[in-house]
């Protein structure tokens, strides 16, 4: 056992990491703010041909541009699982580091990006800058225990540091269109203060090692139970611990992935009165959880009987049982069709309302500056929402959620209705976390925590590569349906609708399997009592 450092260290810690998680963490999903940037400096202008010379965007140089984000997108899902091995092998000092080397990375390519002619600059260093993401955020997820008693409250701040990390590009648009037409090239030479930035705090300040494994993390998250098995809040402390915090296991994180943080934030920011509801007793539940301590057997219960019964349904198989269930594939699959539709729209926000606007630049640039403002308040402004959703509801219930507020989101792209519009965008922006949180709330009840990050970093790295998918539906808007982007946004809306319809069917299904199971054991018992010994 070791013990935590001082006060003042931990805080500085933690102020290092929101603060370049405000600006390194997520950047790049800030790109419908750069888009405009990047058009008005000519990127890819030289790809358009002689006959759009009149155009202020032709079909080519769009492609191009998008294809950055696409990129983007893939690399920032798909590097997570890997990011999790070098985390367990060199701890997250080192993590810290890599990270800050790919974002200097990113923006000396960015910076010199007229000079270099052997690869895409453009794409090289918005890619890097996607790579350095993953590696500065999920480096400091075990911060959240160098407060044991107020994890909740640091994953809230990185996580919102996170969230809000778009709006760096938002406010480089707002500089360039309303004070100064800031080259992108010096944009991005002062950028190079933040790597240097994260590589010396890494370097002088923050720790070798990390202060609790992500499983843990997930787990105390979860139930408020900490990794003896005892409860963290102080109404609930044994009393020889209830003023000692002062030593902590410190252990590596494991296979973490991008936005499982979101999960542990809501579970450990409102289970302490959820905590003390009525317990409901299982034998199934006592027989997997024998081994467990008599606190750890409470929250499970309530777990499961919050859940609606799904909670620890495949706990403890083999983790190969778990990738071939249906569990899995639907999850995997919904998800895919999410994370597509988000970045699509994203990617294309401007272009889209100038089709269903009949062309009309004002609207359109009002509405992609609306949206630009709204994706990074969004997260911020969900975070209590989602976690009384997902503390009160059971997994049926947030799928059914899920399933009609993404139907509704794809319903109000079709219009060219202003109120309509500007509905979507914000159940877009709300929807966006809220989605990404249930998946890994869900995954944590479904699977458990030893596969945790194994299974939900391989449900977001798969959905990841399926990005590419995003190129492709760009691609047929621009030359099969002439910028229309309806067909697109209905095919994917008709499959959120068919794939969310059959996980709440099997969901339901197993619901109801596992009532009966449990009901059949009840009669077994009250039977068993009448019997003559």
């Amino acid at each position: 056992m070791h013990r935590l450092p001082p006060l003042t260290t931990r805080i500085v810690q933690v102020s290092c990491a929101i603060i370049w998680c405000l600006v390194a963490a997520g950047p790049v999903f800030g790109f419908a703010a750069l888009k405009p940037i990047l058009i008005s400096e000519g990127i890819y202008r030289e790809r358009c041909e002689a006959s759009s010379a009149g155009l202020a965007l032709c079909d080519e140089q769009d492609l191009s541009l998008n294809f950055l984000f696409t990129l983007a997108c893939m690399v920032t899902n798909i590097c997570a699982l890997p990011v999790g091995s070098i985390l367990d092998s060199f701890g997250p000092k080192v993590t810290g580091i890599i990270g800050s080397i790919l974002l200097a990375l990113g923006g000396l390519t960015m910076s010199f990006a007229a000079h270099i002619s052997f690869v895409d600059p453009y794409l090289t260093g918005y890619t890097f800058l996607a790579l350095a993401g993953p590696f500065v955020f999920i480096s400091c997820f075990q911060l959240a225990n160098s407060f044991p008693k107020n994890s909740g409250l640091v994953l809230a701040l990185l996580t919102g540091a996170f969230d809000s990390s778009s709006a760096l590009f938002l406010f480089y648009r707002l500089y360039y269109t309303e004070i100064s037409q800031l080259p992108l090239s010096r944009f991005f030479s002062y950028y190079l203060a933040v790597p240097v930035f994260i590589f010396v705090a890494q370097v002088f300040i923050m720790p070798t090692e990390s202060y609790k494994t992500i499983g843990t993390l997930a787990k105390i998250a979860e139930t408020g139970i900490d990794e003896t098995g005892r409860p963290l809040d102080d109404d609930l402390l044994l009393p020889e611990d209830r003023n000692d915090d002062s030593t902590i296991r410190s252990e590596f994180i494991i296979q973490p992935s991008i936005t499982e943080t979101t999960s542990l934030l809501m579970h450990r920011a409102s289970f302490g009165n959820a905590r003390r509801a009525s317990v409901i007793s299982r034998n199934s539940i006592a027989s997997r959880n024998s081994m467990k301590s008599v606190y750890e057997q409470e929250a499970d219960a309530i777990l499961t009987h919050k859940s609606g019964g799904v909670f620890g349904i495949l706990h403890g198989y083999p983790i190969t049982e778990q990738f071939h269930s249906w569990w899995f594939y639907l999850m995997t699959i919904f998800t895919t069709i999410q994370m597509l539709r988000i970045n699509f729209f994203v990617a294309t926000v401007k272009a889209q309302e100038l089709y269903l606007y009949n062309g009309d630049e004002e609207i359109a640039t009002a509405i992609n500056q609306f949206f630009d403002l709204a994706l990074p308040l969004g997260g911020l402004i969900a975070i209590p929402f989602i976690g009384l959703i997902l503390d009160n509801l059971t997994t049926l219930a947030v799928l059914y959620i899920l399933t009609i507020l993404s139907v509704f989101i794809g319903v109000m792209g079709f219009f060219s209705w202003l109120p309509a519009t500007y509905a979507g965008i914000m159940a877009l922006v709300v929807y966006r976390p809220f989605y990404y949180t249930a998946i890994s709330d869900i995954s944590a009840k479904i699977f458990g925590y030893d596969n945790f990050g194994t299974i939900y970093g391989t449900i977001i790295a798969f959905s990841g590569f399926c990005n590419i998918l995003q190129q492709v539906f760009d691609k047929v808007t621009h030359e099969v349906f002439h910028m229309n982007p309806t067909p697109v946004n209905l095919s994917l809306t008709a499959l959120t609708a068919i794939i969310g319809s059959l996980m709440v069917a099997y969901v339901r299904s197993k619901e109801l399997e596992l009532k009966r199971k449990n009901l059949e054991i009840e009669a077994s018992e009250a039977a068993s009592e009448f019997i003559p010994t």
